[in-house]
Formats: C-alpha cells, structure tokens, sequence
C-alpha cells in the first residue's frame, strides 16, 4: 500500500479541490460500485494478508453491514440489475471505514521488521 500520492497536497490546496472533487465523483460513479449500493473499502481486495489482518480488526457491526452489502451487489451483479437511483451509495455516505486500518496494520508491519532487523551489539 506504500504508493506515492498526491492527495494530502490536492486536499491543504481548495483550488484544486474545488475542481478535482466533481471529476473524482464522476469516477466513482462511473465505475458502478455505488450503483450496487457498495463504499469504496467494499471492492478492496482481501486476498492480502494486511488485508485480512485489517478485517480481522473490523468492529463486528461494520464486518455485518459489510457481508450484507457485498451479499445484495453479488445478487444484483447475477440478475444484471442495478439498485433505483435512490438506494444508490451517495458520496456522503462512501467513507472509508477499512483503508485506516489498513493503515495501521502496514504501519505496524513495517515496525515490526525494523525491530526485526535490527542488530545487537555486546559492548
């Protein structure tokens, strides 16, 4: 997850804020998860172990409202249906409740391997 970002900059700067947010929520619209009433952290892929550590740490009503979303996308991805506009995610309601956690555990992660590497030595 260590990539390089321009987002803290975009977000001290309201210029480009004001003109990247409508483009990042035409994106967001455009790729569908919202359609099927999914949050961004609903697509994220489970196959890493920092991944399933994070999961692991999701306060059970979350992982509950989780597996219900994902369960009623999965349902209207095999009938080729879409929610009404209404019951769609709105970008209010698309926070991320796992990338913070997910955060955290590669935060920990790599402490955990400078601790790991780091040599003693006998005086």
């Amino acid at each position: 997850m260590s990539y390089p970002t321009l987002a803290p900059y975009i977000r001290k700067s309201p210029f480009l804020t004001r003109i990247l947010k409508p483009i990042a929520n035409v994106v967001a619209n455009a790729s569908g998860y919202r359609q099927l009433g999914l949050r961004y952290d609903d697509i994220i892929q489970e196959e890493s172990e920092t991944v399933q550590e994070a999961l692991k740490r999701l306060p059970i009503h979350e992982d509950n409202y989780r597996t219900v979303r994902i369960r009623n996308a999965y349902q209207l991805s095999l009938q080729h249906h879409i929610l009404p506009k209404e019951q769609w995610t709105k970008p209010e309601e698309d926070v991320r409740y796992l990338s913070p956690i997910i955060d955290e555990v590669v935060a920990e992660e790599a402490e955990r391997e400078a601790f790991d590497a780091m040599k003693i030595i006998k005086k």
